[in-house]
């Protein structure tokens, strides 16, 4: 079973979403079935049927969070110092050739979000970005062709 590594707000998150899950989404759609069932035959029952298809998602969405929970190596980007890019980082980049500025975190795949600035590990930018130090441009190819970027702060926040 190989870990996964993941912040600690990203597997505060995975709990959340599973107590949801288990004590409310759970209960809620055993109930829907209870109550399909009662309207008679079931061959024929788009409510039943419906709540059926629903409970399947809710259980193999468990049944993932519960994986992903159990592969989950909990790093606090808080406890990591240093002057190199490392996982749980913050980083303030530069586009050499747009000049625009951009931040972002590198975190787990579990929790990587692009509308939230928050890069996969296994992201192309990610990769390049591991190991370097303020100052250090990186270069990275992109679907759109390869984008250069400079390092302009690392933060462990």
């Amino acid at each position: 079973m190989d870990k996964m590594p993941i912040t600690t707000t990203g597997y505060q998150q995975l709990e959340t979403e599973l107590k949801k899950l288990k004590s409310e989404d759970r209960p809620a759609v055993i109930e829907a079935i209870s109550a399909a069932r009662e309207h008679g035959d079931l061959s024929e029952n788009a409510e039943y049927h419906s709540a059926r298809e629903k409970q399947s998602f809710i259980e193999g969405r468990i049944a993932d969070l519960e994986d992903k929970m159990a592969r989950a190596e909990i790093i606090d980007p808080k406890k990591i110092a240093g002057d190199t890019v490392k996982f749980g980082a913050t980083i303030h980049v530069v586009d050499e050739d747009t000049e625009e500025e951009l931040t972002y975190q590198i975190v787990g795949e579990y929790e990587a979000d692009i509308d939230k600035h928050m890069l996969s590990l296994s992201a192309p930018l990610s990769r390049a970005l591991i190991g370097k130090a303020i100052g250090d441009s990186v270069e990275v190819t992109t679907p759109k062709g390869s984008k250069a970027y400079e390092i302009l702060g690392i933060a462990y926040k």
